[in-house]
C-alpha cells in the first residue's frame, strides 16, 4: 500500500510499510517490529481453563486462534520475529505474591482456587496445562518465548532489553485479552517509545464484547493503532515477494 497523501511517517523510518489502521495509517519497518501472540494458554482459550472455571466465555476464542495463526506465518514470511508470551506464576505462587500484593486480591485465578479447594486446580502454574499454550500455536525455532507474572509483559521480565537489543521500535499485538494483558502491555510499551499496533481480528476480551470495543477504541485513542490481519497480511506481501 503506498503512503496517503500528506502522510509522513512518525518515526522517520526508511523503507517502511504502510498498514491502514485507526486512527490513521502507520508505517513500520519489519527488521524493526516484532509480533506478540499474548497469553494464548489453555487457561484463556479453552474450556475448562483458569478464564472458563472464573466464569468468563471462553466460546469466542477459536476464531482469534485462526486469525493469530494467519498473523503468525504473515509475520514469520516478512522476517519478523514472533514472541509468545505466558502469564503465570511459579508451582508454589510465591511470583503471584501474597496478601501484600494487591495480584492476590485482583487475580481471578487466584480468587477462583481460594473460592473453590474442592477443585483442585493448579490455575496459571508452570508446568500445567492451564499455563501451557494452545495446541492450535506452536512457537517455532527462532520465536521468543516469555514468561511474565504479572499483566503487563514489561514488568519484571526481560522484554524491554531483548526489544532494544534488536533495534526493535514497533510492537504489533495479537492474543488475550485485549482489555487486561495486551492493553496493559501496549501501555507500558508506549511508556517506552514503542509503537503499539493492535490487530483486533485476533485478539479476544475477557468479559463481555462491550470490554473489546472499548479497550480497542482506548487503545486507537490514547497508545497506538487499531488494524486487522487482512490488512497486515497486505501491507507485508511486497516484503515477502522480494523475500521469495
Amino acid at each position: 500500500m503506498d503512503a496517503p497523501a500528506g502522510y509522513r511517517d512518525p518515526a522517520g523510518r526508511h523503507g517502511a510499510v504502510v498498514l491502514p489502521a485507526r486512527p490513521e495509517a502507520i508505517a513500520f519497518d519489519p527488521t524493526a517490529t516484532v509480533l506478540i501472540v499474548v497469553d494464548m494458554q489453555n487457561a484463556y482459550a479453552t474450556k475448562g481453563g483458569y478464564l472458563d472455571l472464573a466464569g468468563f466465555d471462553v466460546s469466542g476464542t477459536g476464531p482469534v486462534i485462526a486469525q493469530i495463526t494467519r498473523a503468525v506465518a504473515a509475520a514469520r514470511a516478512a522476517g519478523i520475529t514472533v514472541m509468545w508470551f505466558q502469564n503465570g506464576w511459579d508451582p508454589d505462587y510465591v511470583e503471584a505474591g501474597g496478601p501484600g500484593s494487591p495480584n492476590w486480591h485482583k487475580s481471578n485465578a487466584l480468587k477462583t482456587m481460594r473460592r473453590r479447594p474442592e477443585a483442585d486446580a493448579r490455575l496459571l502454574a508452570k508446568g500445567t496445562w492451564d499455563y501451557a499454550l494452545v495446541d492450535a500455536l506452536t512457537p517455532e525455532p527462532g520465536d521468543i518465548v516469555l514468561g511474565k507474572p504479572r499483566y503487563s509483559g514489561f514488568y519484571n521480565t526481560q522484554l524491554d532489553s531483548l526489544l532494544r537489543a534488536r533495534g526493535v521500535r514497533t510492537l504489533v499485538f495479537t492474543g488475550i485479552a485485549t482489555n487486561v494483558c495486551v492493553e496493559s502491555t501496549l501501555r507500558d510499551g508506549y511508556h517506552r517509545e514503542y509503537f503499539g499496533i493492535v490487530l483486533g481480528d485476533a485478539t479476544h476480551q475477557a468479559g463481555p464484547p462491550a470490554l473489546q470495543e472499548s479497550a480497542l477504541l482506548n487503545i486507537e485513542t490514547f497508545f497506538g493503532w487499531v488494524s486487522d490481519v487482512a490488512a497486515f497480511e497486505a501491507a507485508l506481501a511486497p516484503v515477502v515477494s522480494r523475500a521469495a
